[in-house]
């Protein structure tokens, strides 16, 4: 059945002599898997949007089980701040790295907007690691193990001091033991980044050095324990830029 989806490309893997297999997060169905004929071959029209990170709307014959075949594309943004500059290209990657991770757990169309929305922040010029420090609450939802921010694990106080990751879940001052002490400002972070719409971010900064290594070391250490998701550390991503 022929019809025109939105989507983005996450990764291209050569087929045959000429073509090209594509994974794309559509908005209509999810991660689906399109063959792009020919598209290696000089003259093609689909050479240009068979590639990674390619933001259109997807003319295909779809299928629902097997691979749909892609007859056009119409890019929707280019992303050409992203393509052009290696650190939001690094990052950018890396979103789509950590999405296709998700997306073997889950299926949940809300990813799509998620990816959506971080790529255009960062191809206008947001922040690209605090952008993904929110992607990385974010899919903790989609994992089956969203974080608790809001009441003490123990006594349900609303009287927060910080989040203890042995325990899976926040202390007040009454219930704290031993452990790390996250600041103040990085609990109020992690709260927002988890209820935040991305869609309608307008600022986007933190000054504190000590706060963006807290948001990072808590991603890290909450992945590695409560997940099965491997995430690259921000420092490997920094080599590169």
């Amino acid at each position: 059945m022929k019809e025109t989806i939105e989507g983005i490309i996450l990764n291209e893997t050569n087929y045959g002599e000429t073509s090209k297999i594509l994974n794309i997060l559509t908005k209509e169905h999810g991660y689906i898997s399109v063959i792009a004929k020919g598209s290696r071959t000089l003259k093609s029209k689909l050479r240009g949007v068979s590639m990674k990170l390619i933001f259109a709307n997807f003319t295909i014959t779809y299928k629902e089980s097997g691979i749909s075949n892609l007859i056009e594309a119409t890019p929707i943004n280019s992303l050409k701040n992203i393509l052009t500059d290696l650190k939001k290209m690094n990052y950018a990657t890396y979103l789509l790295d950590i999405t296709k991770s998700l997306l073997k757990e889950t299926s949940d169309k809300e990813i799509y907007e998620i990816v959506k929305n971080t790529l255009l922040k960062i191809n206008d010029n947001f922040d690209p690691e605090i952008l993904l420090n929110i992607v990385e609450i974010k899919y903790l939802k989609y994992l089956g193990v969203k974080p608790n921010f809001s009441e003490c694990f123990n006594c349900n106080s609303k009287d927060i001091l910080t989040y203890d990751l042995k325990l899976g879940g926040v202390v007040c001052n009454k219930c704290y033991q031993d452990g790390y002490l996250f600041s103040i400002n990085t609990m109020k972070l992690l709260k927002l980044f988890q209820e935040i719409d991305i869609r309608k971010i307008d600022k986007l900064k933190i000054t504190s050095q000590k706060t963006k290594e807290e948001l990072n070391m808590f991603i890290q250490e909450y992945y590695e324990t409560y997940t099965g998701v491997y995430l690259k550390k921000k420092e490997k991503l920094k080599l590169f830029i």
